[in-house]
C-alpha cells in the first residue's frame, strides 16, 4: 500500500510540475499581479472581482418573517469566475483568502468559502495590510479563521439598508416622481447639505465696525486693532459708535504699555486616517474624493518603480486608526536622523489619540517603505498618483517628527484709556514643517520697540463688516462632518457622496455641493414622516450598535429588528398620510431635433441638461445652454456656460467648434474701460480682472454693456 501511494505521488509530480500548492484569492486583478510577483511559482493568485454573491436586485431577498434571513444569489455575471475558482481550488492543496482587512472584505470571503465549498471554521482567512513582500510572507504562514463578528455586523447593515431602500423607494415612486431611491445613510447626507442650505437662507447678517491703528516706530511702522476701552473688551457695531471713537482718540498721544515675548510649540498633525486624506486632498490637490480613494487604491494595490517591480506603495487606505507599527517608525526615525538631522528626531516616538470608533488592529495610512522617497520613484508615477503618495509620505514623515517652535511677540499701545493689540511671530526651530504642514505660518515681523516708548500715530481705518452665514459643504468638508457625527465609515465616505449626486439629490457647482429641489423635497418628506431613520444622532448610534455586534456583544438580528419594526408602521402612516406631490418639469424653448417636441428641463448629476420627453422612443440629449449675458471677443457671439467631462464648470462661446474661445473665469457684466474686453471674477475676493489686460481693476475702471455698445 506504502508503495502504491509514493508511485501515486510520483506519477502526478510527473504529470503536472506546474501544479501551484497554494491558491490565493482576492478581489481584484491589480492585487493578484501584484501579489503573484511577490510570492513565486508555487502560489497561484486568483481574482473574485469583489462579491460573487449578494442579494437579488429584482426582489428584497430578505424574509423579515423569519428572523430577517438573508436569500443570497450569485451575481450576474460571476458564473464563470466562480468555475474557475472551483477549477483552480480542486488543483490545489491549500486555498487562502485574501480580500481587504475590513468587514467587506471579510463578508467577501465568507461568501468565496461558501461557493467553493470550504468550511467555515478552516484557518484559511489571511490578512495584509500593505502588499508588500516581507507582509505577504507573514500573512501566509497565519492564516486564521473567519472573524464572524466583522461578517454578521457587514450582514447586519447590508440587510437593514435593503429593507429600508427596497422598502421607502417604492413610496417616493408613487408620491414624488418615479425612479427615484432612497438610502438610509445617503439620506443623511442629503439632509445636512438641505438644513445648511436653510440655515443660509434663514441668516440675518449683523453689522460689525473694526479700528486699525497705523503707528510709526523709531524702527518702523506697524499695526495694531482696537481691542478694549479700560478692562472692557469693545464692541462697535454703528458708524456712529465709530465716530464718537474716533472723536474720544483725537489728537491722543501713545506709548507701548506692554512688550510679551512667549515660545509656543506647534505640533505634527497624526499621519491619514481615510477621512483627513480626503480632506487634504481636497484642499491641497483639488482631488474629488472619488477620485482621491481611486488613486490611493492604486498605491496600495500596487505600481512598477523599477528595479523592484510592482510594489505596493501605501498600507491600507480605508481605516479610521492613527496607530504606527513600531517597525515603521523605528525606519522614520532613522530616515529623519540621516535625511534631514539628527535634531528633527524627537525623544520619542510620537503617538496620536485614536477615535474611540477605530478599528484596534488598523494603523494609519503611510509608506510601506520610507526610504520610497516620492522625488526618487516620481518617474514611475503618473502626474496625479505622485501628487498623492507625495501627500501621504511627507504627512506621515512630518507625523514622526519633532515640534515647531515659534517666538510670539505681543504689543499692547495704550491711549487715552483704550487698548490697541498687535502680535507678529517668527519661526526659530522649523521642525516637521520642513516637510509638511497644514497651514503656512504668517511671519509677520514687528519692529523692535521698547515697553513704555511712545508711538507716532499715522491713521486710523475704521471698517465696515458684516456676520458671514456658515459655508455651504464641500465634499471635503462633508467628509469631516460625517466622521465627526459618527454616521459611516472610511469605506463609505466616497460612495455616500457619489450616491446623492448620481441620484439628483445634490449637485455640485466649483466644488460647492447645493441640494437640488427634489433633494430638498425628499428630505422635507422624509424629516416628517420618517425623522427617526434619518436623524443624525440615531444614524450615529446605529454605527455604534453595528460595532457592538463585531463585538459579538448584539446579535446582527436584533439590531435590525430594533430599527425594522417602527420603520414599518412609519411606512404604512406615510402610505395613507402622504399626497401625490407633483413635480413640474421645466419646458425649455428648444425643440427636438429628431421628433420636433420641446425638449425639458432635466437635473443630473453635473447640473442642467435638456431631453427630449418622448423618452424611450425617443433618446436625444443636449446641453443646457445658461446663457452669461456677455459678449464673445472674438466673434460677437454668447458666452454660455460649459462643463467638462468631468463636470467642471468653464465658459465658452456659443459657436463652438467654429469659434473656440474659452476661460475658467467667470465673467462679469462689467467690461474693461481700457480694452473694452469683458471682464471675470479672480479670486475668493472675485475681483474684477481685466484677463486682455492681465490687471486687477480699481474702481471706475470698468464700463457697462450698454457704455462699450
Amino acid at each position: 500500500m506504502t508503495i502504491l501511494l509514493i508511485q501515486e505521488q510520483n506519477l502526478i509530480k510527473k504529470g503536472d510540475n506546474n501544479m501551484a500548492k497554494t491558491l490565493i484569492i482576492v478581489e481584484s486583478p491589480a492585487k493578484a499581479r501584484a501579489i503573484g510577483k511577490f510570492l513565486g511559482k508555487q502560489y497561484s493568485v486568483k481574482a473574485s472581482l469583489g462579491h460573487v454573491r449578494d442579494l437579488p436586485k429584482s426582489r428584497l431577498g430578505v424574509d423579515a418573517e423569519n428572523d430577517y434571513t438573508p436569500k443570497y444569489i450569485t451575481i450576474r455575471g460571476k458564473g464563470d469566475v466562480i468555475k474557475e475558482l472551483r477549477a483552480a481550488a480542486k488543483k490545489s492543496d491549500r486555498v487562502l483568502i485574501g480580500p481587504d482587512p475590513d468587514r467587506e472584505g471579510e463578508a467577501i470571503a465568507w461568501h468565496l468559502m461558501n461557493v467553493l465549498g470550504i468550511p467555515e471554521d478552516k484557518k484559511c482567512r489571511i490578512e495584509f495590510r500593505e502588499i508588500t513582500k516581507n507582509a505577504l510572507k507573514e500573512a501566509v504562514k497565519k492564516p486564521r479563521q473567519l472573524d464572524k463578528g466583522r461578517i454578521e455586523a457587514q450582514q447586519g447593515r447590508r440587510i437593514l439598508d435593503r429593507l429600508v431602500g427596497y422598502k421607502l423607494s417604492p413610496l417616493l415612486w408613487r408620491k414624488v416622481k418615479k425612479g427615484l431611491s432612497a438610502g438610509r445613510v445617503q439620506s443623511v447626507a442629503v439632509r445636512l447639505i438641505c438644513e445648511r442650505e436653510q440655515e443660509i437662507n434663514d441668516f440675518q447678517p449683523e453689522e460689525y465696525w473694526s479700528i486699525t491703528g497705523h503707528f510709526k516706530a523709531v524702527n518702523g511702522n506697524l499695526e495694531a486693532q482696537l481691542v478694549r476701552k479700560g478692562k472692557d473688551k469693545i464692541a462697535l457695531t454703528t458708524q456712529e459708535e465709530v465716530d464718537k471713537v474716533l472723536e474720544e482718540l483725537d489728537g491722543v498721544s501713545f506709548i507701548v504699555s506692554k512688550v510679551t515675548k512667549r515660545e509656543r510649540k506647534r505640533n505634527p498633525a497624526p499621519p491619514f486616517t481615510t477621512s483627513t486624506l480626503q480632506q487634504d486632498a481636497s484642499r491641497k490637490l483639488n482631488f474629488p474624493v472619488k477620485k482621491t480613494m481611486r488613486i490611493a487604491q492604486q498605491l496600495y494595490e500596487g505600481l512598477d518603480i523599477g528595479k523592484e517591480g510592482v510594489t505596493g506603495l501605501i498600507t491600507y487606505m480605508r481605516t479610521d486608526s492613527t496607530k504606527i507599527s513600531d517597525t515603521a517608525q523605528s525606519a522614520a526615525r532613522d530616515y529623519i536622523a540621516e535625511a534631514v538631522g539628527p535634531e528633527y528626531v524627537p525623544p520619542k516616538p510620537p503617538t496620536y489619540k485614536v477615535s474611540p470608533r477605530a478599528q484596534e488592529a488598523h494603523e494609519a495610512i503611510r509608506p510601506t517603505e520610507i526610504t520610497h522617497a516620492p522625488q526618487h520613484i516620481k518617474d514611475h508615477l503618473s502626474r496625479d498618483q505622485y501628487r498623492l503618495y507625495k501627500l501621504i509620505w511627507e504627512r506621515f514623515l512630518a507625523s514622526q517628527m519633532k515640534p515647531a517652535l515659534l517666538e510670539v511677540t505681543t504689543l499692547e499701545i495704550e491711549g487715552n484709556d483704550f487698548t490697541f493689540r498687535a502680535s507678529g511671530s517668527v519661526v526659530k526651530f522649523p521642525g516637521f514643517m520642513r516637510i509638511y504642514t497644514e497651514a503656512e505660518v504668517d511671519e509677520s515681523l514687528l519692529p523692535a520697540v521698547e515697553q513704555g516708548s511712545k508711538l507716532d500715530l499715522i491713521k486710523f481705518e475704521p471698517k465696515q463688516h458684516f456676520t458671514q452665514p456658515p459655508a455651504r459643504y464641500t465634499e471635503a468638508s462633508l467628509v469631516k462632518t460625517l466622521e465627526e457625527n459618527g454616521i459611516g465609515r472610511p469605506s463609505t465616505y466616497a460612495p455616500i457622496i457619489a450616491t446623492i449626486q448620481s441620484r439628483g439629490y445634490v449637485c455640485m457647482e466649483k466644488k460647492i455641493l447645493y441640494p437640488t429641489e427634489l433633494g430638498q423635497i425628499v428630505v422635507g418628506l422624509l424629516k416628517e414622516y420618517f425623522n427617526r431613520i434619518i436623524d443624525v444622532e440615531f444614524t450615529a448610534e446605529l454605527e455604534k450598535r453595528l460595532d457592538l455586534v463585531e463585538e459579538r456583544v448584539y446579535r446582527w438580528q436584533d439590531v435590525v429588528k430594533e430599527v425594522y419594526e417602527p420603520f414599518e408602521k412609519d411606512l404604512l402612516h406615510a402610505e395613507k398620510e402622504i399626497e401625490v406631490i407633483p413635480i413640474e418639469e421645466e419646458i425649455s424653448e428648444e425643440t427636438c431635433p429628431k421628433c420636433g417636441q420641446n425638449l425639458k428641463v432635466k437635473q443630473g448629476r453635473y447640473g442642467k441638461f435638456l431631453a427630449c420627453p418622448g423618452f424611450p422612443d425617443c433618446r436625444h440629449t443636449q446641453p443646457f445652454i445658461e446663457d452669461t449675458g456677455v459678449i464673445c471677443p472674438r466673434c460677437k457671439g454668447k458666452i454660455v456656460v460649459r462643463r467638462t467631462r468631468k463636470g467642471r464648470i468653464f465658459y465658452g462661446c456659443i459657436n463652438y467648434p467654429e469659434c473656440d474661445f474659452s476661460t475658467w473665469d467667470q465673467p462679469a457684466s462689467e467690461y474693461c474701460s481700457v480694452c473694452k474686453h469683458f471682464l471675470v471674477y479672480k479670486g475668493k475676493n472675485r475681483n474684477l480682472y481685466c484677463p486682455n489686460c492681465k490687471k486687477t481693476l480699481q474702481q471706475g475702471e470698468q464700463s457697462s454693456a450698454s457704455e462699450v455698445d
